[in-house]
């Protein structure tokens, strides 16, 4: 299936990264980030336990199903003030 990758924050300046088209199996989230990982180098800063995400603009679970079109962001947790 195809997902549109978006990255944020140090995520996106840690691999280089903003967005990405992905061709994977994964079928979760957890899933997806695994593939992500196993590109080695800078792709480990994803390995963050605090990492947030969503799935087409909603925030979810690393647990969260994909299906083919969607898009996936994950982000460090935000912080305000």
């Amino acid at each position: 299936m195809n997902i549109e990758l978006r990255l944020f924050a140090r995520y996106r300046e840690a691999t280089g990264v903003d967005h990405e088209r992905i061709c994977s199996a994964a079928e979760t989230i957890s899933e997806l980030r695994e593939v992500l990982l196993a590109r080695g180098d800078h792709w480990l800063v994803l390995a963050d336990e605090r990492l947030c995400c969503a799935r087409n603009q909603t925030l979810c679970s690393l647990d969260s199903a994909l299906c083919d079109g969607d898009e996936v962001a994950l982000f460090p947790p935000m912080t305000g003030g």
